[in-house]
């Protein structure tokens, strides 16, 4: 589990895409502390485990699934990510409750200066935006957001200049993909919704007509 908000941007150091896997190697220093290997550490909002590290760098192995549902196979050498290891119970919950385990792409197609601040438009699936609310939160490639405005296909956040220059969305532009995970809580929830909780009808109420369609008189 992590909470959005990212402790470092890392450097891919070296990537070997495979058909159906990856190997990524990340440069890295802050994410190193205390990590050890078999420790989980979220790369652009991927929670990945760490299988290998060592003096100033990390190393992933990436499924097929997780090549499939996100950006990382856009990734290239020298390429800047977001990283946050896994949260500890005693840390601060500064942003929200973020699994890691992304729901979906969007694509970045609009970005408005407003103020000190930079407005993103995301377009994705309606699939996304169903489970996403004004004032709400999302992660973007692991980032914690608000969101502003939701449309069927489509909402905004806004990234103030801390976010901006501390985050790989401040090297993103019109055109980027970056990783989608709506807010966890609102996902049972609407799960939860979804589901016909009303108990399993185990009899019939005895009636002239019931006893007549089966046979009985």
């Amino acid at each position: 589990m992590f909470t959005g908000i990212i402790e470092e941007l890392g450097i891919i150091k070296s990537l070997d895409l495979l058909k159906d896997s990856a190997r990524l190697t990340i440069e890295a220093s802050f994410v190193l502390k205390g990590s050890q290997i078999g420790d989980s550490i979220a790369v652009n909002g991927v929670c990945l485990t760490a299988t290998a590290i060592g003096s100033g760098s990390f190393s992933v192995d990436v499924m097929y699934e997780t090549l499939q549902r996100t950006n990382l196979q856009e990734l290239k050498q020298h390429t800047k990510v977001n990283l946050e290891r896994a949260l500890q119970l005693q840390s601060r919950l500064g942003g929200h409750l973020v699994s890691g385990h992304v729901d979906g792409i969007g694509k970045i197609t609009a970005m408005t200066p407003v103020g000190i601040a930079q407005t993103y438009r995301i377009q994705t699936s309606p699939k996304i935006t169903s489970s996403l609310l004004p004032k709400g939160s999302v992660a973007i490639d692991g980032i914690s957001l608000t969101v502003i405005d939701v449309g069927d296909d489509f909402f905004t956040v806004s990234l103030i200049p801390h976010t901006f220059q501390h985050t790989t969305l401040g090297f993103k532009r019109i055109g980027s993909t970056v990783n989608l995970e709506t807010d966890i809580i609102g996902k049972y929830v609407a799960r939860f919704l979804q589901k016909d909780h009303s108990p399993p009808q185990t009899k019939k109420d005895i009636s002239v007509e019931f006893l007549t369609e089966n046979g009985f008189i």
